[in-house]
């Protein structure tokens, strides 16, 4: 068991063995929940979404896809 210390910020370090154990990276997610006295932080588990087009694909089509995602989005 590892101890860390709260920063006046209400921060606190994940040792590195625990982020090694669970190959926690920068940016990756994680959960907090309280579990009675307990405080748990999970990982969340993400996945990329992934389209099926059931063709060739080529840089020019990709462009396309891209800016018809961005006009469906709005931006």
């Amino acid at each position: 068991m590892e101890r860390v210390k709260v920063t006046r910020n209400y921060q606190v370090t994940i040792p590195a063995s625990i982020r090694e154990k669970i190959n926690l990276k920068e940016g990756d997610v994680l959960e907090v929940y309280l579990n009675g006295e307990e405080i748990v932080f999970r990982k969340v588990k993400t996945t990329r979404p992934r389209i099926t087009l059931n063709e060739k694909i080529t840089v020019e089509k990709i462009e396309k896809y891209i800016e018809e995602g961005l006009s469906e989005s709005g931006d």
